[in-house]
């Protein structure tokens, strides 16, 4: 079993930066996949960003590319996202998930664990 807990999210304005951590507990990481979705208010939860186990490729989604950063220290059972140059759009509760996959890592139903979420929302 892994636990997974998100922080970091808050409010910030267009424009700003957030970090936000996910921590595990219960097994280690180096052996998952570690994602990262949005949920919307009234969407259906999206595809974020990957991080892959077996060699660390990252994934993003078209919308956060070359405004987000995954990344990972698997000695600290931590998962961390990266987000700058923030946009309204982005408001969302953010979820931390773990596979064991490394393939159809953008896909939601293909995580076995999931945080609690944390929220980020970006004023205009």
């Amino acid at each position: 079993q892994v636990q997974l807990v998100e922080s970091g999210g808050g409010l910030v304005q267009t424009g700003g930066s957030l970090r936000l951590s996910c921590t595990t507990s219960g097994r280690t990481i180096n052996s998952y996949t570690m994602g990262w979705f949005r949920q919307a208010p009234g969407k259906e939860r999206e595809f974020v960003a990957a991080i892959s186990w077996s060699d660390d490729s990252t994934y993003y989604a078209d919308s956060v590319k070359g405004r987000f950063t995954i990344s990972r220290d698997d000695f600290k059972n931590t998962v961390v996202l990266q987000m700058n140059s923030l946009k309204p759009e982005d408001t969302a509760v953010y979820y931390c998930a773990a596979t064991a996959l490394t393939i159809g890592i953008r896909i939601l139903r293909n995580y076995d664990y999931w945080g609690q979420g944390t929220q980020v929302t970006v004023s205009s």
